[in-house]
């Protein structure tokens, strides 16, 4: 990164890395950043296409409300696929698809763009406009794509609903959303078995209102109920004359809306995390490019899903921003084998590896042979994304997977702010653990309670200091809670909700979550959450629920519970208890142990002190705990 000696174990990128890099100096491009935020940022915007130029790059005129490209028209579908059909990358692949079963589709940017505008015309026939809401529901299958796509291309606003979680929290972001149309399949393959995603749907509609139109994508095939005149079929809509590959598409204000994510918060009610066309688009394609080295013969897998806000840009939008092929597997890591990724990547050619910590703690548990048993010269960069990657699997992933000859790129970023934020190049050196430090042109800090920035190697809050384009613009109805969350604690600062530190060649550290939002597998979930969906059993009374260190997931999640009165404790309450918030919240929300209490640990406020249990739990001191009530 410079040409001082650097501290601690690092690793240096070799000389055919740095040859094929876009940014063979990381540091000449961030004092260029530096010197001229606007103008940087300017620069990137103007590598992909307007229908109208921008009267400023940044409004800041109602902080913390800032406005990016003002005035600008675009859309962002069209960047993803109008601007690459027009060019010699229509018949380019943009879509490798492998199921579960090992059934296979790819499509080209010409096939892509043929079927997204059949869907948008469907769409427009069930009455969806500019502004409207609709809720995908879905696994990872080329469909939740094309859907996606169609949204952005008509001007709805798309609200992705993960396919893992359940009844409850579908029901709960349709409501909030006001979504009238709801995209779903019939049903999604997992470990070999059906997750009966239309039941769950059919469910959760008996306890939301609003929703006007159901489209059903039929995959696995199983009988479902069709309820007439509201359910239809994908694949006969998209038979019909209106199903047509001409399709005018909405010129977009870059400030106009294109999703809303929903994200844990420290109360029980999930954010509406508000994104828009211009800023997120150039955010997502800039980092993109930039840091995964995106080149025109890349083949670029995020393991992620689309249902969470890293396949929203790193799956969908980024790769075709960048006219990449973006690859898609709709499987567990391990099904049926724990050899599935090597063979595909070999199958396939992937040349990027985007993955979270917690599939490569899974895969490494069972040995290098199985990775050995495959050809994965293909692959030239990886990364990592969700939670800090502890140095151990930091380097299995290096000398196993990457032959250690793959850069890591370890991301760090959250739903709010759409795009990476720390994050490494390939030509930059690398110290196991560490995000390295900003991306170019963000300006981030480790502050204290006061807000002055601690020394080196001291622990502090991670606050962001300027306006970076693919920042959330909102919580979508709730402005309010926008400014309290993320803005109020340092004024003129965002608060990530993260602690960290830096070392003394500034590269940055993520520590883990300062609030009560636990990261599973990679995942945000909010403790209020679990705890309301442990409450709405008709056994409990009260209900706390801590993240404690597991070596896959990264945390479990253990509950305590108080039971009502004349509720007898036993080992198959415990595990109908587990069943129950499985079924409220989806799998990945179930709690790994469950233990019952007669009383909790509260402030004399009546608020549940959970650092409390977590240093109990781990045989530590609690601190201070003047503060509780007797």
């Amino acid at each position: 990164m410079s040409g001082k000696k650097l501290s601690g174990e690092v690793f240096y990128p070799s000389e055919e890395v740095i040859e094929r890099a876009h940014i063979k100096d990381w540091e000449k491009l961030n004092a260029e950043a530096s010197d001229d935020n606007e103008k940087f940022w300017e620069d990137r915007a103007e590598e992909l296409h307007w229908f109208q130029k921008w009267d400023k790059v940044i409004d800041d005129s109602i902080k913390p409300f800032y406005k990016w490209f003002t005035n600008a028209k675009t859309n962002i579908a069209y960047n993803c696929l109008d601007v690459h059909v027009e060019t010699y990358r229509r018949n380019k692949l943009a879509l490798i698809w492998e199921g579960e079963k090992g059934d296979f589709q790819a499509m080209s940017y010409y096939a892509l763009h043929r079927e997204t505008c059949k869907f948008a015309n469907v769409l427009r026939s069930l009455g969806v406009e500019k502004g409207d809401r609709v809720t995908i529901y879905m696994g990872r299958i080329p469909e939740i794509m094309i859907a996606m796509l169609a949204c952005a291309r008509v001007g709805a606003i798309h609200s992705v609903v993960y396919g893992g979680f359940s009844v409850e929290a579908l029901h709960e972001r349709i409501e909030d959303s006001e979504s009238k149309v709801l995209i779903v399949q019939d049903g999604a393959y997992q470990r070999g078995k059906i997750v009966p995603l239309k039941e769950i749907a059919d469910e959760a509609l008996k306890r939301a209102g609003g929703i006007e139109h159901v489209v059903v994508v039929k995959r696995t095939g199983q009988d479902v109920n069709m309820e007439f005149g509201r359910d239809m079929w994908y694949h006969e809509l998209m038979n019909l004359p209106i199903a047509t590959k001409e399709c005018t598409l909405e010129k977009m204000d870059a400030e106009d809306p294109l999703f809303i994510l929903y994200t844990s918060g420290t109360t029980g009610k999930p954010k509406a995390i508000l994104h828009t066309h211009g800023g997120y688009m150039v955010g997502t394609y800039t980092t993109l490019k930039y840091v995964f080295d995106i080149h025109d013969d890349d083949r670029f897998w995020c393991a992620a899903d689309p249902g969470w806000i890293t396949g929203h840009s790193y799956i969908v939008y980024g790769p075709l921003l960048t006219g990449a092929t973006s690859f898609m597997y709709e499987g567990a890591p391990n099904y049926p084998y724990p050899n599935r990724w090597w063979s595909m990547i070999e199958r396939y050619g992937i040349n990027i590896l985007y993955t979270a910590p917690t599939a490569i703690r899974g895969l490494m548990r069972f040995g290098d042979a199985w990775v050995k048993r495959h050809d994965l010269s293909s692959l030239r960069i990886l990364g990592s994304v969700g939670e800090p990657i502890n140095p151990e699997a930091w380097k299995w992933y290096n000398r196993v997977v990457g032959n250690e000859k793959c850069p890591i790129m370890d991301t760090w970023w959250q739903t709010e702010t759409g795009m990476f934020m720390i994050a490494p190049m390939p030509s930059v050196p690398l110290k196991p653990g560490s995000g390295t430090k900003p991306f170019p042109g963000i300006d981030m800090d480790i502050v204290d309670e006061e807000g002055n920035s601690v020394k080196s190697g001291e622990e502090g809050f991670l606050v962001i200091k300027t306006p970076w384009p693919a920042m959330l613009r909102t919580i979508y109805k709730d402005p309010d809670r926008y400014v309290e969350q993320y803005w109020s604690k340092y004024p003129g600062m965002y608060m990530t909700g993260d602690s960290a530190k830096k070392d003394e060649d500034g590269y940055f550290w993520i520590i883990g979550r300062v609030d009560d939002v636990l990261k599973v597998s990679g995942y945000r979930l909010g403790t209020a959450e679990i705890e309301s969906a442990l409450v709405s059993h008709d056994a409990v009374a009260e209900a706390a629920a801590i993240g404690l260190p597991h070596d896959v997931k990264g945390n479990a999640i253990h509950a305590y519970v108080i039971l009502r009165a004349g509720v007898q404790q036993s080992s198959e309450l415990k595990e109908e208890l587990k069943k129950h918030v499985g079924h409220e919240m989806g799998p990945i929300a179930k709690p790994e142990n469950i233990d019952f209490v007669d009383s909790l640990p509260k402030t004399r406020s009546g608020k549940i002190m959970r650092r409390v249990l977590k240093a109990k739990a781990l045989g530590q001191d609690p601190g201070n705990i003047s503060t509780l009530d007797e």
